[in-house]
């Protein structure tokens, strides 16, 4: 059985809504899952999962929230080689920029990233909240 963790910031709650279509997702599939926001994860904790969601919102110039998310991410960016990762997040102007730059540094850091990341502008829709319980199943 998969050890899967959701890690997530949100500041609307939209981020938040998607963190738990993930974790939903990987619990249907079989996974052991748990959900955390940024400020109650770090890098001690990271060799206790198989895999890991990242869920950020788009903050500012299309960059990710740099109070909690950003430091927690920041903590484990030098474990995320060869562990299997998923990104989500919404948005609420620009284009989804902030995600594809993330998803370049993810894959620049050698995590195993095992499907293409989700994002929602504002409210995830049904399709949204479907995509992300797919990313963690995907995990599972």
């Amino acid at each position: 059985m998969s050890k899967v963790a959701v890690i997530y910031w949100s500041g609307t709650g939209n981020t938040e809504t998607m963190a738990f279509a993930v974790h939903k997702g990987a619990k249907d599939a079989g996974a052991q899952a748990e959900i955390f926001t940024a400020d109650r994860f770090g890098a001690d904790q990271i060799d206790g999962f198989d895999a890991l969601a990242l869920g950020c919102p788009a903050m500012g110039a299309e960059e990710l929230e740099d109070g909690e998310f950003l430091p927690m991410y920041e903590s484990i960016k030098g474990k995320l080689s060869g562990k299997k990762v998923v990104l989500f997040g919404s948005y609420g102007w620009g284009d989804g920029e902030w995600m594809r730059n993330w998803d370049d540094e993810i894959k620049a850091l050698g995590a195993d990233v095992a499907a293409d990341f989700v994002i929602a502008n504002e409210a995830p829709d049904d399709e949204a909240i479907a995509a992300c319980e797919k990313l963690g199943a995907v995990l599972a």
